[in-house]
């Protein structure tokens, strides 16, 4: 179930310019928003990153088993995001045990 209250405008942390492309919406699962509140605000402005970068181009991240959840990675800031896509191609951010959105990669 996605919280209406746990979602993300692209950019909430970035700038965002006119000339910018289309981002997507981006939702928190409850379980994904339960990880998002024990971040830190280091943790939070790397995952910042990696959300304006799915929101532009939501096929970054590289399909998981069964083909819906799609994994991304960014191996500089050290983020690990799983998430799908839906109809009205809106981000859902999954949250997964034992990893924590935003999640150093070192750390999962």
């Amino acid at each position: 179930m996605i919280a209406a209250s746990r979602s993300w405008k692209a950019g909430t942390l970035s700038s965002v310019s006119p000339e910018s492309p289309h981002r997507a919406d981006v939702a928190f699962s409850d379980l994904a928003a339960r990880q998002f509140e024990k971040l830190t605000a280091a943790q939070i402005h790397r995952l910042d990153r990696a959300l304006v970068a799915i929101s532009v181009r939501p096929d970054l991240g590289h399909p998981l088993r069964g083909g819906q959840l799609r994994d991304y990675r960014d191996d500089i800031d050290g983020v690990r995001v799983i998430y799908h896509v839906t109809a009205l191609h809106t981000i859902v951010i999954s949250g997964q045990s034992g990893c924590v959105a935003g999640q150093s990669l070192s750390a999962a």
